[in-house]
């Protein structure tokens, strides 16, 4: 992140600190002190699934006299099956662009039990720990613990400089046994704790000297798995987030807190955000040409929209600013995000439309907090990751980022679909502020026609075609344009084994104005029993496995949009076989009504032909109902999935 609002430096140096050690927890081991009953543990008696446990996860958090924010931490894992190895690689990462952080003190160390049952410690040597650079803002210390094996405990501790106020994690991909954090700052400096938390955390706040001691800490937390369709892991985590609110020197007190409008004047007054916005770009002679004749404003915004697409290279670089300046990204005909999509706004502007700059927070950075401006040190502009521009035509909207040449113009972008972007403009003209960026006419859809044909020997042979529309359109072109091996294993094999493809095809690869067309041709040997042979017509659908198979959830039910699958089958049988009784014709509807499903099959001759049509008219389904929405997801797919049964005459 490039900004912050800096409060006086003199504030900080007329601090009179007493830079104090906080005291750990009491009952915590020491480093290097470890039970042999830890190392014989063989499984977490509070997740009996777990591959590693953290044993202990201690870090402080200590403000230092001309040094800044200090963050010494200590981690204990055990390692309890194969799959837990993982965890004996360990990577550190810390802002390394102005040298400005650093990682020290690290220490690292395996213990194990020999054959006599003695503790063995095997150390982490320093020549083992190495630098590697990221990008030019990140670096990571990387190592690797020697001697780990099932039932090994691994542990590090470190200390990390000049760190800022970060946030911590009580929650893990594991589950952690304790976890346990201290805030040591001055009394001069007024802080916010704010805890995220569904389980129960004990909190100590301590007045000693001149110091405030916040001691938080938590037991037996469950580990956070991977869910499908989250929309950010981090946000369910339980987690802490701590804010300087307040500065109190020379018996004053200054309020550290800002406003949104605070933030949008900001950023409209910086060098490489809001004066960005009043460069005059210089237009091009083929992009004047292409507008010359187009007059009505969608229009108008498609053509530039698609212009910028096609001329200007994202070099990978996320963020809202602009730091080389438009004019320069326009000239090289590449850039940022930040500078694509301010070139985008202000050759939108420049042809007369309604257009804004948003900021905007995608779905792997984060859910912003729209309650929560931020302060001085650390404004609320600091939780968006893009900014992208927004256009408003006869009463709509619409949300275009340069950068993602899929998307095309009336779709808002998929991975901010359904969050809250800041619309940023001049104070005085009312046009800033929250929007929900979404549009519920706008779906996810696959239709998908099964032509197939099954022999004497149970051999199912035929062809599938699915048309996908708007989402369903970019997610699978883009693996489509990873490679037919890609596509074919995302969206074939992974959910097929048993199918062989014999073929993949596709057509409106590269037109933004069709529907992306995919066509494979397939052969499977069906299950067999005697005479009798068995079959599903839901075929490469995008519905043949349930991912609802949990019986508990953390998060909300993301899918981000409405969505529409209408699967039609038609199957020819040898004329020596018959149909036994047909699965009845059913329509099924979620109690709240927003998923439906029809499945219907007729016969006529040796041909069957079926149809299911499943739609969902909600984008998010909260964890609170999960029961009832999982409940309903295994009928669903028990009706899509039954069986058609054919038998050979006699």
């Amino acid at each position: 992140m490039k900004k912050t609002i800096l409060f006086c430096a003199c504030h900080l140096f007329a601090l009179i600190l007493l830079a104090q050690k906080s005291k750990g927890d009491p009952d915590l081991p020491g480093f290097g002190k470890v039970d042999k009953a830890d190392l014989e543990m063989k499984q977490c008696d509070f997740d009996n699934k777990a591959e590693a446990m953290v044993m202990v996860d201690d870090g402080s958090l200590e403000y230092v006299y001309g040094s800044g924010t200090e963050l010494k931490k200590r981690v204990r894992i055990k390692i309890l099956n194969s799959k837990g190895l993982e965890w004996a690689n360990v990577h550190l990462r810390y802002h390394s662009e102005r040298n400005d952080e650093d990682i020290t003190s690290l220490e690292a160390q395996t213990y194990n039990l020999d054959d006599a049952g003695n503790v063995v410690i095997t150390k982490v040597e320093k020549k083992l720990i190495y630098e590697k650079k990221i990008n030019k803002k990140f670096s990571e210390k990387v190592f690797t613990f020697p001697e780990v094996r099932v039932g090994s405990i691994i542990e590090f501790k470190y200390k990390h400089s000049n760190i800022g106020l970060i946030e911590w994690q009580f929650q893990r991909p594991i589950p952690v046994k304790y976890s346990h954090f201290v805030i040591d700052f001055p009394e001069e400096i007024e802080i916010s704790t704010i805890p995220s938390c569904s389980h129960q955390y004990d909190h100590k706040k301590e007045e000693k000297s001149t110091r405030v001691i916040h001691t938080f800490s938590m037991s037996k937390i469950p580990a956070f798995r991977d869910e499908p369709y989250i929309i950010n892991e981090d946000f369910y985590r339980d987690h802490l987030d701590i804010k300087i609110t307040a500065l109190n020197f020379a018996g004053r007190r200054e309020g550290r807190t800002v406003n949104w409008l605070q933030v949008i004047r900001f950023l409209m007054e910086d060098e490489d955000f809001g004066i960005q916005l009043k460069k005059n770009i210089p237009r091009t002679a083929d992009l004047d040409a292409k507008l010359k004749s187009v007059k009505e404003p969608y229009q108008r915004m498609k053509t530039i929209y698609k212009y910028v697409q096609d001329n200007m290279q994202w070099n990978e670089y996320g963020g809202i600013w602009a730091f080389d300046g438009v004019k320069s990204a326009w000239k090289d005909k590449k850039g940022t995000v930040g500078e694509i999509n301010l070139i985008l706004v202000n050759l939108l502007k420049d042809a007369d439309l309604d257009a804004h700059a948003v900021l905007v927070s995608t779905h792997e950075n984060g859910i912003v907090n729209t309650t929560d401006p931020g302060t001085y040190d650390y404004p609320g502009f600091n939780q968006f990751d893009k900014v992208m521009a927004f256009v408003e035509i006869d009463k709509k909207f619409y949300v275009l980022d340069a950068t993602e040449k899929e998307t095309t113009v009336h779709l808002i972008p998929p991975d901010v679909i359904l969050s809250e972007g800041l619309v940023i403009e001049k104070i005085e003209t009312f046009d800033w502020g929250w929007r929900t960026l979404w549009n519920k006419d706008l779906s996810s859809k696959n239709v998908v026609l099964i032509t197939g044909e099954i022999d004497d020997k149970g051999k199912l042979s035929g062809e599938v075609t699915i048309t996908s529309y708007d989402y369903a359109r970019i997610t699978r072109l883009q693996a489509a344009k990873k490679g037919k091996d890609k596509y074919t294993e995302k969206y074939i094999t992974a959910s097929n084994s048993g199918m062989t493809v014999d073929g993949v095809e596709f057509e409106n690869l590269d037109s933004d104005s069709l529907p992306f067309v995919q066509k494979i041709k397939f052969s499977q040997a069906l299950n067999s029993s005697g005479d009798y042979t068995y079959f599903s017509s839901n075929i490469l659908s995008g519905l043949e496995k349930n991912p609802f198979i949990a019986d508990s959830r953390f998060s909300d039910v993301f899918f981000g949009t409405n969505q529409s699958y209408m699967v039609y089958g038609n199957f020819v049988i040898p004329d020596d076989y018959t149909f036994e009784e047909l699965p009845k014709s059913i329509k099924m509807i979620m109690p709240d009504t927003s998923i439906s499903v029809v499945r219907g099959a007729n016969v006529s001759g040796n041909r069957l032909m079926t149809k299911i049509q499943l739609d969902f008219n909600r984008p998010v389904y909260p964890a609170s109902q999960y029961a009832d929405f999982q409940e309903f997801y295994k009928q669903l797919f028990d009706l899509i999935n039954e069986q058609y049964v054919i038998r050979k005459k006699k």
